[in-house]
This record gives C-alpha cells, structure tokens and sequence, in this order.
C-alpha cells in the first residue's frame, strides 16, 4: 500500500523528531500523546527544530512552513481513523506499548500499517498482541531524528513483505539510511552500544576513573564525538536500564547485567538530562560531573 498520512503516538524527544521528519518530507502527520500540553510542547519543539535547519539554510522558510501545516493536533486515537501508517514511540515498557496497540487497532482501517519505535523490544511479541502481525514492523529511529541518518528497520516472525516494503519506501522518502535487523534483543545499534555504555558505568563504579577521565578517554582516545555517560544522560539513563534489563532478561547472559550504580541513579530519579541531573548536573551554566 501507499503511505501518505502517518500517525505518530508519543509527542516526546522521539516522536516530535519522527513527526518533524515525516511532514518534511511530504507526509500528513497526526500527533498524539496523553495531553494537549504535551503535544503542543513537542510542536513547540518542532517549530524550534525547522527554525534552526532554515537558520543554518538546510530548509527554506517556505519548507518550514509546509511542513508545520502538515502537521495536525489529535487529542484522540479516535482521529486516527484515516491513518495508514502509525508509529509509536512510548515508554520503553512492553505492557504500555501493548495497550496502546490494543486502542488504536480499535479504530484503524483494516489495511492500516503498525510500527513500534522500539529500541529493544520483541517485535514478534508485541505483534502477536495485535490484530494485525502481519502489518507490524519495527521503525527504530535513532536520536535526534532529524540528525541522525539511520533507521532500523525489524521484521517479526509474521511481518509480511507487502509490509516491510511499503515501510522501506517510506522511510527511503525521507533521506533515511537503512539498515535491516533481526528480531533479537535491542536489535543491531543498542546490541553494541549499551553494553558499551553499561562498562563504562562498571568502570565508574569500581573507581576506574572518574566520570570525567571516562568520557575525555573515550573521545580522545576512540575518537568518540561524545563520551559514554554523557551520551547515556543523553539517552535517558531509565531508556538505558530498560535496554540492558531486555538484553540480560532476552539473552540470559552474565555480559549484559545492569551495572549496580546505573540502578541507583534511575532509583534516585536522576535520570540524565531530562531530570537536570545524571552522570552530569545540568543546573547551572556547565554541566559538572556527580561523581
């Protein structure tokens, strides 16, 4: 089937930056989340982020403008009646994303198309809970949507091959490189880089070095453009334990347990930039290490 109109569930960091890319590049885009306050701050967002790409002459004043009309406000699932492509990007909680597949099959077309922004979990799963698998599909956008070129693109055991290349194209559409994975735990990208980031965590908590040595040593010395636990207060380091509790959980492998101290920050609420306060303190004018 042909894609025009996506709807995107979530209005956070993920889906704001999905809603951004797919009305600039053609599609009608509905946006949802739980509040009218949330989704007007991620169109807020959105007008802050094409502000930007027409200031650095990326896009056109004209685009920008095109682009923020594509997108419309529903406060309700129920306006995703003419949707053909939905993509959620909720919590990294399975039981969440469930629910919410069961209330938007409610109201979809029968030949509307499913897609989980998932960063780990089972595709094939969270499909079988819906009343359509054969239209699920995996579409792991990596963040800032807007910057970062890949999506992973996950087939479950029942995704058909209509579904994944009406998704492929899609996502061809808007510039996007892909790149195909299996239905393992956190797939390809978060499969390499979490445990990366979970041993940079260990080598903190064992007094390795100091946050600081940690993040400088891995930018200077493996050319990293950000050190990992900035880069985890970047992520959300509650999306981090999620991903490594899958991988450990999923693979039943010693490697991939959650380092005690990343436990202790996400227990404290400190949970990276989203917070003011992770491996980093955002509070004043530069950010100062925790530890």
């Amino acid at each position: 089937m042909e894609i025009k109109k996506i709807g995107v569930i979530g209005a956070g960091q993920m889906g704001n930056g999905i809603a951004h890319v797919c009305a600039l590049s053609g599609y009608d885009v509905k946006l949802n989340d739980v509040s009218l306050e949330r989704i007007e701050s991620g169109l807020a967002t959105i007008n802050g982020n094409l502000s930007r790409q027409v200031k650095s002459n990326r896009i056109s004043e004209a685009e920008r403008d095109t682009a923020l009309g594509r997108i419309q406000i529903a406060q309700s699932l129920e306006e995703f009646e003419d949707i053909d492509l939905v993509v959620e990007t909720a919590a990294e909680d399975e039981a969440i994303k469930r629910q919410i597949f069961d209330d938007v099959c409610k109201v979809l077309r029968p030949e509307a198309l499913l897609g989980s922004n998932t960063s780990s979990l089972s595709i094939t799963r969270l499909a079988a809970a819906t009343d359509r698998p054969e239209q699920f599909i995996g579409i792991h956008f990596m963040n800032p949507v807007p910057v970062m070129e890949l999506v992973e693109l996950i087939r479950g055991i029942a995704t058909s091959e209509e579904t994944f290349e009406a998704v492929q194209t899609c996502v061809a559409t808007m510039g996007k490189s892909i790149a195909v994975a299996e239905d393992f735990p956190a797939f390809i990208v978060n499969r390499i880089l979490l445990p990366m980031i979970n041993e940079a965590i260990y080598t903190l908590y064992e007094g390795v070095g100091s946050v600081k040595a940690i993040d400088k040593a891995m930018k200077l010395g493996a050319n990293h453009p950000m050190g990992p636990l900035e880069l985890a207060d970047f992520i959300g380091l509650d999306t981090c334990l999620s991903i490594m509790q899958v991988l450990y959980e999923g693979l039943a492998d010693s490697k991939y347990r959650p380092c005690p101290l990343l436990v202790k920050y996400v227990e404290a609420g400190w949970l990276g930039r989203k917070t003011q306060r992770g491996f980093y303190d955002y509070r004043g004018e530069e950010p100062v290490p925790t530890r």
